[in-house]
């Protein structure tokens, strides 16, 4: 049997529900995330926070108009301690995480857990997550952060939202993890976020109640709709807000994109110190891997020497 043409992965849709008092985004991700993952050979558990982090990252950085970068960066004291998700503002995304695979191996013998997945902050421990969006040169650079609190990952991030940006916002996160024979992974996300100064004859109570109804909505959408190939993202938003005027707004790709090259690790390494420079040189040669996607670029030595 051919297998059905995903409709909308790799995409994102924006809509507005109520003549544009709430706006919101649906993100599907399929083979930017297998890229990802297929660069490297992350535990079950460990690629899932991954695909989570991405699929966060992704859903964060629509919410923006910017001209250049938008990193989330997750710092933190657990199993893993670094998740870094990378997306330019023309749709290329990166990601890549640091993790101590025994620690791993012990949290899952004494949680008696092996072989499940479990979420992301029990992966990630206290620390914090933050997100930058870097401009480039002669630009101010614009950073949000909010420690990790919360059962699950979108709990984690919509502390932040309710702290710094005090604006009414749900989200929710999906992760479909390779079963069986399969290794194809899918991520998704949907969100919700109340537009500020829009102007509406709505009482305030009548504004609650719209908004708790399409919260109710949004929590309603589950995992065999998201991950359906047949469904193109409009029509699950028609199943969604048919009755809140729904209005699709437009809708963007994204494909994986590592911003690495030989170029720039040669103008890293020229920064190193003599000392430095001999600790990495191995077998007369000095390799370097980005832990994006695991390209290895290889140097002479001499060309590093100083005069």
């Amino acid at each position: 049997m051919p297998t059905p043409k995903k409709i909308n992965f790799d995409n994102c849709v924006s809509f507005f529900i109520e003549n544009g008092v709430y706006q919101g985004r649906f993100i599907r991700l399929n083979e930017v995330i297998n890229t990802i993952l297929n660069k490297h050979c992350y535990p079950l558990p460990v690629a899932s926070v991954v695909a989570e982090c991405t699929v966060l990252g992704a859903m964060l950085a629509s919410q923006l108009k910017y001209d250049g970068l938008f990193t989330l960066q997750i710092q933190s004291n657990g199993v893993v301690n670094l998740v870094v998700v990378d997306i330019t503002s023309d749709g290329k995304i990166r990601a890549c995480a640091r993790f101590d695979e025994e620690r791993l191996k012990h949290a899952q013998e004494l949680r008696k857990t092996s072989g499940e997945i479990e979420a992301t902050p029990h992966l990630l421990g206290g620390g914090h997550l933050a997100f930058t969006v870097d401009q480039g040169k002669n630009t101010e650079l614009y950073q949000g952060i909010v420690d990790l609190q919360g059962k699950n990952l979108a709990e984690c991030a919509l502390r932040y939202f309710k702290q710094s940006e005090q604006i009414d916002t749900d989200l929710k996160l999906f992760v479909h993890v390779p079963q069986g024979e399969s290794c194809s992974w899918s991520v998704g996300g949907i969100m919700l976020q109340k537009m500020p100064a829009i102007s509406t004859s709505c009482t305030e109570e009548e504004l609650a109640e719209i908004w708790n109804e399409a919260k109710i909505f949004m929590q309603s959408l589950n995992e065999n709709e998201v991950f359906n190939a047949d469904l193109s993202s409009e029509e699950i938003l028609h199943r969604l807000f048919h009755g809140n005027n729904l209005q699709i707004s437009h809708s963007r790709d994204y494909k994986f994109g590592c911003r690495c090259s030989k170029e720039k690790l040669s103008n890293t390494i020229q920064t190193f110190s003599e000392d430095e420079i001999n600790s990495i040189i191995e077998n007369n040669k000095i390799r370097a891997t980005c832990n994006f996607c695991n390209e290895t670029y290889v140097f002479d030595p001499a060309e590093f020497r100083k005069q």
